[in-house]
């Protein structure tokens, strides 16, 4: 047994000294704790600027009051918004407008866009998509323009 004990304590010993590795596996411990809590901080900075990023956009692209995407119009054309009673078009690339979609006539609502004018169905009223003026009568007066603003690719009725 003694020579047993002795074999164990310079086991312990031998292992202690190549254990310089195993101390420093043991010291090295705490400081793989460390690493971890580095790791989750890089983690964290790596994620950080992510989501950052994807927050950048999902800002952007929702605007609360957001009321339509720029891509949702048509470049020389335009889209009808019934519920809403306006009409947003784009005569040319990047230039929004909105105007009531309620023909000065006799107040029914315009239902389609072609050819650059706004069109009435119930008497064939035609307004023109770049201000709203009469295209044709028997309208007198424009379509009353409303007021929007585009931000990034969202248009936000003022």
């Amino acid at each position: 047994m003694g020579g047993a004990g002795l074999a164990v304590a310079l086991t312990a010993c031998t292992g202690y000294q190549s254990g310089g590795g195993t101390t420093a596996a043991e010291p090295a411990d705490p400081p793989a704790e460390d690493p971890p809590a580095a790791d989750v901080t890089e983690d964290s900075a790596t994620e950080g600027p992510a989501e950052t990023e994807e927050a950048a956009p999902v800002e952007e692209a929702p605007p609360a009051d957001a009321f339509a995407k720029t891509a949702d119009i048509p470049e020389g054309g335009g889209k009808i918004f019934e519920n809403e009673k306006v009409v947003i078009t784009q005569p040319t690339a990047g230039q929004f407008k909105c105007f009531t979609a309620v023909c000065t006539h006799q107040g029914c609502t315009v239902a389609s866009i072609s050819n650059g004018t706004i069109n009435c169905p119930c008497h064939g009223s035609r307004f023109k998509i770049e201000d709203g003026s009469v295209a044709g009568g028997p309208a007198k007066g424009p379509l009353e323009e409303k007021q929007i603003s585009v931000s990034g690719d969202s248009i936000v009725l003022a």
